[in-house]
């Protein structure tokens, strides 16, 4: 297995697409231009702008090292002579998304540590009220990369079970969007009674079968320095292993009964 990741990991920095997503953190440059045309919070603003930034470039990593990753290997006949070698398929499948996520935890750090450059930077020329909390950024990030984590086991999930190039991809997308608002829609729900008993119990099904994204979204508490919570953080870290250790228990029975031709 150590083989797969290390040539996931590798196969990941020679791929050009993924070179060009990596250029985009040029953007941090902008951030102190941006953050100073706020009158009153500018440490806060390039703190969001950061974050923001450092999540949709995880998001498209996320999604298509995960949609892509399996159909790739499967359209070049890689799988093929890899799946000859003498591990099993759920090895393969572990090794492949340990891989990207490797890749993924590796992205955070880089992406972490230009981040806290430019928020430095900002909070130097413009010092802030309220002090920055930089234990709340860091682990703001570090959550981040563990939902982006969690939707590339979604993808993977899917590619186990589809042919095709955009069903995973778009598949991953879907569920990165219901996931990120099923704790919005069902705290709504919860709190209002002009819905049928059967949307609610409906929304409460998808509530708990879907992932909860919002649920690693700590950019409030990064922000305005809010304190947070040691059990929360450990229901949240706890809740991300469970959901991922099912999700890829579901993917390798799945991908280990289906049929190459």
């Amino acid at each position: 297995m150590r083989q797969l990741i290390i040539l996931t990991f590798k196969g990941i920095f020679r791929d050009r697409v993924f070179r060009g997503i990596a250029m985009s953190a040029l953007f941090f440059f902008l951030i102190p231009s941006i953050s100073s045309l706020s009158m009153r919070q500018v440490v806060e603003l390039s703190i969001t702008l950061s974050l923001s930034l450092i999540s949709a470039m995880m998001m498209l990593l996320s999604i298509f090292l995960g949609g892509s990753s399996l159909w790739k290997d499967t359209e070049r006949r890689y799988t093929y002579s890899i799946l000859g070698l003498p591990f099993s398929r759920t090895s393969y499948l572990l090794g492949k998304f340990l891989g990207i996520a490797g890749y993924l935890l590796l992205t955070s750090l880089v992406l972490g540590a230009v981040g806290s450059i430019t928020i430095k930077y900002v909070s130097t020329l413009y010092p802030p009220m309220r002090p920055v909390v930089w234990m709340n950024i860091y682990l703001a990030i570090f959550f981040i990369a563990l939902k982006y984590i969690l939707v590339v086991a979604c993808a993977f999930l899917i590619s186990t079970v589809s042919t095709s190039f955009f069903l995973p991809i778009f598949g991953a997308i879907a569920a990165f969007l219901a996931g990120s608002a099923t704790q919005q829609v069902y705290d709504y729900l919860a709190a209002t009674q002009s819905y049928s008993p059967f949307i609610k119990k409906a929304a409460t099904v998808l509530y708990y079968i879907l992932p909860n994204f919002s649920a690693f979204d700590l950019s409030v508490n990064a922000v305005y320095g809010i304190s947070l919570s040691s059990s929360g953080l450990i229901l949240t870290t706890a809740y991300f292993l469970v959901y991922t250790t099912l999700i890829l228990t579901i993917a390798a029975v799945i991908f280990s009964r289906r049929e190459f031709k």
